[in-house]
């Protein structure tokens, strides 16, 4: 590691951090446009994901031979996915009026290592009711938005050491990528860790060109004069977060329920999974019996296009569907009437809805705002838990814990992971005000499914 640097954390603390260029130069275009996916992403928060791992038993484990290993594959890795050794650049010109976000390739110190050492446990963060906040200083990029990709890294790798264990924390701008694009950058590198110094060669390589509609420009300009008029800085209020576990078995049972409930057999498990989840958080809420609630889910636009854009497509090709009652509504009817309008919801996402919704983007340059997209009786079901999470290792053996940072958290935010256990099983992260913690604890439908640990 090159340069030195001061602690920065009263618990957390920086030993060092060095920036990391592809190993060689592309010949791909080094100049890559946003689209309006991508755009649409630019005042959010970095993907903060991390995986917890206890050091090897059974041998001496250097750090410092693990980050010089983890700096070759990573620059390794950037070949293929070289984008995020880049920064973001705004052309600007004012006759005529210009303003265009792009990823810039060229001279980029590249994407950012840290290592990091914190004297604590794997028992202190995984023996906790709650994720200890301590869990957010194990990322980089706090509090950062996506647009501060123009100065920040687009990608930061923190390794921070435990006592007795490893954390590997991969924060990536959302701006450039969804989590079908993040996860499979995980899985890359993992790959290139574990295969000694040699490049794997995988014919399924990835692709940087921007998918966008026949006859929409691929170079967007936008109808701004300064990032002010477009980006915000979203402070969440003080959450808790907790990660409650589903059996696949409980999962299989809410399916069944739901399905009986509507005479069906469309309804799938992650739809009744989000609508007990969905009722829970609304009961615990204590709204108003005429208030409108909601619930939406993260969904992938690639495999609803037609044709279909293949999951090696990197960017962003995602957004939310929502399905949505009256609070009384909800709560005085059965679980599959809740699951079935969040089945309506995403079968009616269909190529022409796809399709619209980037119409619309482009004519009135939308971009998400944490602070207002979001009202404070939806609940948000992001990630998927079908992404192969605990699929990279690092030499390490499979990882015990899937934590994240402090991006894009809010009140009612619930993100789906695999279950450590595999089958189908599925962790919950749950980010409530305190209030509604408390009575999402006391729910007897919730609890009836789930198990903490």
């Amino acid at each position: 590691m090159e340069t030195k640097i001061k602690m920065s954390s009263p618990s957390v603390r920086k030993i060092a951090e060095c920036f990391v260029k592809p190993r060689f130069e592309t010949e791909q275009e080094q100049i890559i446009h946003l689209s309006s996916w991508d755009i649409a992403m630019l005042s959010v928060h970095y993907i903060q994901k991390g995986l917890l791992f206890e050091k090897p038993q059974n041998k001496i484990h250097s750090i410092p031979t693990f980050i010089a290993k983890l700096k070759h594959s990573l620059s390794d890795t950037l070949v293929e996915f070289y984008p995020l050794a880049g920064r973001f650049a705004t052309i600007r010109k004012e006759n005529p009026h210009t303003y265009v976000v792009c990823v810039d390739c060229r001279n980029s110190p590249g994407a950012k290592l840290i290592q990091a050492e914190v004297d604590l446990s794997v028992a202190d963060i995984m023996e906790k009711t709650y994720v200890p906040e301590i869990v957010h200083s194990f990322f980089d990029h706090d509090r950062k938005v996506n647009h501060d990709g123009h100065t920040e890294s687009l990608l930061t790798i923190q390794v921070t050491e435990l006592k007795d264990g490893i954390f590997i924390g991969v924060s990536m701008s959302h701006a450039i990528a969804d989590g079908t694009s993040y996860w499979r950058f995980w899985e890359k590198l993992s790959r290139n860790f574990e295969s000694d110094g040699k490049i794997c060669n995988v014919n399924n390589l990835t692709v940087h060109n921007r998918w966008f509609p026949d006859g929409h420009d691929k170079i967007i300009n936008l109808p701004y004069k300064h990032e002010d008029e477009f980006v915000s800085r979203f402070e969440s209020p003080s959450l808790l977060e907790r990660i409650f576990h589903v059996s696949s078995e409980s999962i299989i049972k809410l399916k069944a329920k739901a399905n009986a409930e509507c005479n069906t057999t469309k309804i799938s498990a992650f739809q009744s999974l989000a609508a007990l989840v969905w009722k829970s958080i609304t009961r615990s809420r204590n709204l108003p019996r005429d208030q409108i609630a909601s619930c939406r889910m993260a969904i992938n636009n690639r495999i609803r296009l037609n044709p279909q854009i293949p999951d090696n497509y990197f960017g962003n090709y995602i957004q939310t569907v929502k399905g949505a009652a009256i609070v009384s509504e909800l709560l005085e009817n059965n679980l599959g009437f809740a699951a079935m309008e969040l089945h309506k919801a995403v079968i009616n996402h269909c190529d022409e809805h796809v399709r619209a919704f980037l119409e619309g983007c482009q004519k009135t340059s939308f971009v998400y705002k944490l602070g207002q997209s979001f009202d404070p009786y939806c609940v948000m079901m992001g990630s998927s838990s079908r992404f192969n999470k605990y699929g990279s290792e690092f030499g390490l053996g499979r990882a015990i814990a899937i934590r994240s940072g402090y991006g894009n958290k809010f009140d009612g935010k619930v993100t789906s992971y695999p279950g450590r256990d595999g089958g189908g099983s599925v962790d919950l992260e749950v980010c409530l005000l305190p209030e509604h913690m408390k009575a999402l604890e006391s729910d007897l439908e919730f609890m009836s499914v789930v198990y903490v640990s």
